[in-house]
């Protein structure tokens, strides 16, 4: 692909942009107008007028939208009224994603997002190319930001897990099946017990029933044939049966990994992985936190999710782990059982909860403060909650229930620990950025680039509550 100016995104642009849309406002005009909704008096004239609407944006939008590689910047202009014109360095390019909505895919064309080291954005849309001309842009953009030939193809990816059909409908199966028999349960009791019970519950139940069968079929079209392979670029995930999506995770941009094991999972030896990401990814995740949760193994055994935290956590160990006190039991009488934390001197790991279960794993790196929490009951018990915070809304390592004596020391200890790492990671990642023989661009992300992100400065404090 050479520069030859300016390009347009593809003529059909439009037709998916609006096409859901279009479809949506079509079906409630047919509703209205067979009488199912409103008044049925026939086809007026706003539903068309709303429809031509729509499509006329689309094609406006492809209209006043161009993009090219500019050097060593990617440019994209777009917007009539208020002109935005976005100038993406490649060279702080941290992910470039393939996305495939259903329509597009069946007209073989994909979009393309591109995002930049320490921003919380998706902050370039080519929404939409060829899905050829999108991987040869994807494949030139990540070999100029490797300061190799943009005909440089992408380097080779090795699949580590793949989740199987059967194993993702069951999961998404169990849980919708026992609010089902929930539901059923407890219409069969009213119906027994009310008189006219069953034109009561009828309606409701069904209503239900369409909900939980609704909740499993996205869960499955969603997360089918979902994939995991690494690469010099971060860990690669592909997945959906409609639309398809094919995205990265940078290995820095990792602020913590939690893996879950709910109770109705147990049995089948069957887990949860899941990572926040620095930044938020764009419109279709508004999130003002500063991180976003993603399934880094939507359902999996836990081989292969100590598999995934290898690769997640590089150079990190596993800190053994420790229990509360006895005493802890009248705080947590139900849960005591279950709560454990331990840490080295570069992870921090807990486990809390009896019915949903989850691990909790924030590299000492990427610790923004810790926080020593006690309130009326623990002050009676003479114990107390150290929280170690990572970057986004409820991201932390929690060591519950812990002597009070110990927590205070806990705090002073993971603050001096977290500068520690963050001076290491500094290290490694001037030593990344700067190698004597130059980058070796088929390597596996590793510990250099787990430390080419770091945190910002600690903050040590105590609450009450």
């Amino acid at each position: 692909m050479k520069d030859t100016g300016w390009r347009r995104l593809h003529p059909l642009s439009p037709l998916v942009r609006s096409g859901r849309a279009v479809l949506a406002v079509l079906a409630l005009a047919g509703l209205s107008s067979s009488g199912l909704i409103g008044a049925g008096t026939g086809s007026r004239w706003w539903d068309v007028a709303l429809v031509a609407l729509v499509a006329g944006g689309a094609v406006l939008n492809w209209l006043v939208t161009r993009w090219k590689v500019d050097g060593a910047t990617l440019r994209i202009e777009s917007g009539l009224l208020r002109r935005d014109s976005r100038q993406l360095p490649i060279a702080r390019i941290q992910a470039v994603d393939l996305v495939r909505p259903f329509l597009a895919r069946m007209l073989g064309m994909a979009e393309l997002r591109v995002r930049l080291a320490g921003s919380g954005d998706a902050d370039g849309r080519l929404a939409y190319l060829t899905e050829q001309g999108a991987e040869a842009l994807r494949a030139r953009l990540l070999a100029a930001h490797h300061g190799l030939d943009p005909a440089t193809p992408e380097p080779a990816e090795t699949v580590v897990t793949s989740v199987p059909t059967g194993r993702l409908a069951g999961s998404a199966v169990l849980p919708a099946a026992l609010l089902a028999a929930v539901a059923v349960a407890a219409g069969a009791v009213i119906i027994s017990l009310t008189p006219g019970g069953l034109l009561a519950v009828g309606a409701p139940l069904v209503w239900w029933l369409i909900i939980c069968v609704t909740i499993a079929w996205r869960r499955v079209s969603t997360q089918y044939a979902f994939t995991v392979a690494v690469s010099p670029d971060g860990v690669r995930i592909r997945r959906g049966l409609l639309g398809t999506v094919a995205e990265t995770i940078p290995v820095p941009r990792i602020q913590a990994i939690r893996m879950i094991e709910p109770l109705l999972w147990r049995p089948l030896h069957w887990c949860r992985l899941e990572v926040d990401v620095a930044g938020h990814l764009g419109r279709d995740h508004p999130e003002g936190s500063g991180a976003v949760r993603k399934a880094l193994l939507p359902v999996g055994r836990p081989d292969e999710a100590r598999r995934l935290l290898a690769i997640a956590l590089p150079a990190a160990g596993w800190p053994a782990l420790s229990k509360p006190p006895h005493r802890a039991r009248w705080k947590a009488p139900l849960s005591y059982h279950f709560l454990a934390a331990g840490h080295d001197g570069t992870l921090a790991v807990a486990v809390v909860g009896r019915l949903r279960r989850e691990t909790t794993w924030v590299p000492l790196a990427k610790a923004q403060s810790v926080r020593l929490v006690q309130g009326p009951l623990q002050r009676r018990l003479g114990l107390a909650t150290v929280h170690l915070d990572a970057a986004g809304r409820r991201v932390r390592a929690e060591f519950r229930e812990r002597r009070q004596a110990e927590a205070r020391s806990l705090v002073g200890e993971l603050a001096s620990l977290s500068r520690s790492a963050r001076r290491r990671a500094s290290q490694l990642g001037s030593t990344a950025a700067h190698p004597a023989n130059g980058r070796d661009p088929g390597a596996q992300p590793g510990a250099a680039g787990q430390a080419a992100s770091v945190a910002p400065p600690m903050n040590a404090s105590q609450s009450e509550a």
